[in-house]
């Protein structure tokens, strides 16, 4: 009787870590693919450059998202036409948070080169198949 209530136990707790890490799976790709939809709406002409941060180090992964959440409000709708699912697109990156790392990251958002609003998103969807892994 005692082994089959550690095995339920075990069984139990391995099943609740799996479904915590299958969360996390679901909401990055729920993430990846509001950014694939945000691509399709852009403006990415006559717009402002965005810093764009590539291929942070691990410790700076926490500030490379804090870049991109800070330069997508700066994103404009290609027309009035897909303004209302931008908008949404947008609300959903903002709400994206990373558990930060808690180490010190040299760089700032400033420090990266500035590339177009498609080149940015391309960069944030690296960025995020990286925090997959």
């Amino acid at each position: 009787m005692e082994r089959m209530i550690i095995f339920c136990m075990l069984f139990f707790c391995s099943s609740m870590v799996l479904t915590a890490a299958s969360y996390k799976i679901v909401k990055y790709r729920q993430l990846l693919k509001t950014i694939t939809q945000l691509q399709n709406t852009v403006k990415d002409k006559d717009v402002e450059l965005l810093h764009t941060p590539e291929n942070p180090v691990d410790e700076c992964l926490f500030t490379a998202v804090a870049c991109f959440q800070k330069g997508t409000l700066k994103l404009q709708p290609e027309n009035s036409q897909v303004n209302s699912t931008f908008i949404r697109t947008i609300t959903v990156l903002k709400k994206f948070t990373l558990r930060d790392s808690g180490k010190q990251c040299e760089s700032s958002c400033e420090s990266y080169e500035k590339k177009s609003p498609k080149e940015f998103l391309k960069s944030f969807e690296k960025l995020i198949q990286k925090v997959m892994r």
